[in-house]
């Protein structure tokens, strides 16, 4: 049997890489492939326009790959950014094979995790757009960096690092510049010194590096922005560093204590890597979908906050807003975990009732953060109406059966049956000890962090 000429063997290997990689990272798609005439194989590839925003076509060699998600969730514009990045990844990677002087110019390109330049790419759009341009590579090994760092321990203590990429070749805050000859990439190799895991924690500090991949210095990143808002929450500890990348095209990647490793970009904390694989996170598009359904801009904001801490932290919780509580409050929660519940109570031997109590006609905006993020870690539900009113904390959630009968899912916990029961009456934040948070509305999973 005659073998494929080697332009076409590879074709067929680099549309699996992307049908691999659109799977991955668009799970709440639909894919479907259909075989379409071509008459080269160049290695471009195309995002055709369809004038459907909940439909996605991607065209390369002889296959376009159509994307499908429902049309009440249509394609984010993150979404549509990290195709564009997978596509330039790919398309650079298929023509640097034939081309010795681009395999040359970009060998990096070839290292490490394929996903991680998609990551790349995604932060710096325009780095495989420019051969002359490297930043997406450098956040690359970057990555790579902190993935080694994960695997190591330092004085039987889980590692942290972090790494702030500026945009440019000086950082802008600097007094003096360090001298030529001590000047030193960040790379690999560092990993091999211990020091390099004393010196810089990634929660207060972090290595500064500039876009040739030179360490400029290691700074407390708390200092490296003016206060501000940010437009969407972050978890708290990483506060800092969603603020350092807000007004600068600055990206700062961090090895987390738990062995997460956090991707801050624009203000926002944008991919995660955990349990061995990347999401992109969207938590933009995420957070607007959840604040419409509560209805309530501060209480969104505060149990969106609460729930990102707790995912952080690794501490489990699920929060309930009610949309009509005198019908659905009775049906989910027991009288007795109810607080506007009357009851007779002692002085000398308080009970429960009575200790909730102090809760009662508080709002959970109105709690102090740390008040309310210690009531929600309490075992059961944090239930408040559209206005924030507390109605029930540590509830047992009421259900009969189970909301979801043909979850994909084998094998449901308490606290998830228990989530998507209350999402019949309200919308939901489910916050899992394994740091993911989901949301449900009206019985169904809307997205998941």
């Amino acid at each position: 049997m005659a073998s494929l000429p080697p332009a076409f063997a590879a074709s067929a290997l680099y549309d699996n890489l992307l049908q691999a990689a659109l799977r991955q990272f668009f799970g709440r798609a639909t894919f479907e492939t259909e075989p379409i005439p071509s008459l080269s194989s160049d290695g471009r590839l195309a995002i055709e326009p369809t004038g459907d925003p909940s439909v996605l076509s991607i065209r390369w060699f002889g296959s376009r790959h159509v994307l499908h998600v429902p049309p009440r969730r249509p394609f984010t514009e993150h979404e549509v950014r990290l195709a564009r990045a997978i596509g330039a990844v790919l398309a650079m990677r298929y023509r640097a094979i034939f081309d010795p002087r681009q395999m040359l110019e970009r060998q990096d390109l070839f290292r490490g995790a394929i996903e991680d330049r998609y990551v790349g790419a995604f932060l710096d759009r325009t780095s495989y757009s420019d051969p002359s341009q490297t930043r997406a590579d450098l956040i690359a090994n970057a990555i790579e960096v902190l993935r080694v760092a994960a695997l190591s321990s330092y004085e039987n203590r889980a590692i942290s690092s972090g790494v702030l990429i500026l945009e440019g070749e000086q950082d802008p805050h600097a007094r003096a510049r360090a001298p030529l000859e001590s000047q030193f990439r960040y790379s690999q190799a560092l990993t091999g010194i211990k020091s390099f895991y004393r010196l810089c924690d990634g929660l207060n500090t972090v290595f500064l590096v500039n876009r040739t991949g030179v360490v400029l210095d290691i700074v407390e990143v708390a200092r490296r922005h003016t206060d501000g808002h940010l437009d969407v929450p972050c978890p708290a500890p990483y506060r800092p560093h969603a603020l350092a990348t807000e007004h600068s095209r600055d990206v700062c990647t961090v090895l987390s204590p738990s062995h997460e490793i956090k991707v801050f970009a624009e203000g926002v904390q944008v991919f995660s890597f955990r349990n061995a694989r990347w999401d992109l996170l969207d938590i933009e598009a995420k957070y607007a979908m959840w604040a419409e359904s509560v209805g309530n801009a501060a209480l969104a904001e505060r149990l969106f906050q609460t729930a990102l801490d707790l995912a952080d932290a690794r501490e489990g919780a699920l929060f309930v807003v009610l949309r009509d509580p005198a019908a659905s409050l009775p049906v989910l929660v027991a009288p007795a975990d109810q607080l506007d519940t009357e009851r007779p109570g002692s002085q000398i031997n308080p009970t429960r009732w009575q200790l909730l109590q102090t809760l009662r006609g508080k709002t959970a905006a109105g709690l102090d953060p740390a008040v309310l993020a210690g009531l929600a870690k309490v075992d059961g539900a944090t239930v408040v109406d559209k206005a924030g009113r507390l109605l029930a904390i540590g509830a047992i959630l009421l259900h009969s059966e189970p909301p979801e009968p043909h979850s994909s899912l084998p094998v449901e916990g308490a606290r998830t049956t228990a989530a998507m029961a209350a999402g019949r009456y309200g919308s939901v934040l489910k916050v899992s000890e394994d740091g993911l948070i989901t949301f449900y509305d009206r019985q169904e999973r809307i997205w998941e962090i």
